[in-house]
């Protein structure tokens, strides 16, 4: 089993992914609001003024993001990866999602 995480910055994209997992079979996840480091610490820039101007090459019309998780089967963690990719894009590309997993050891409560 693995704990998939993704952040998603593009927002808008939230309900398209959503129902690409659902028609693949995928429909346990968890998502929940979510704001970036920068882009916190930015709405005090005069604390700190290094994060004011790092503010401006971020995103400034998008206030959250989403951050989604789930735990998958080791041999489905392929296919949700691949659909994070059609329906997001290119991930190396600034201001798309973050993405990353973790192995899980055990879960109780989980349909899998």
């Amino acid at each position: 089993m693995q704990f998939l995480l993704l952040v998603l910055n593009k927002v808008e994209l939230l309900d398209d992914l959503l129902e690409k997992l659902m028609e693949n079979g995928i429909c346990g996840a968890t998502i929940l609001n979510s704001t970036g480091m920068v882009r916190e610490l930015a709405k005090n820039s005069e604390d700190y003024p290094i994060f004011g101007s790092i503010y401006a090459f971020i995103n400034p019309e998008r206030k959250e993001s989403r951050t989604i998780f789930m735990v998958l089967k080791d041999e489905k963690v392929e296919a949700v990866k691949q659909i994070i990719r059609q329906v997001v894009g290119d991930l190396s590309q600034p201001d798309s999602a973050v993405l990353f997993t973790l192995p899980v050891l055990s879960a109780e409560g989980v349909e899998l």
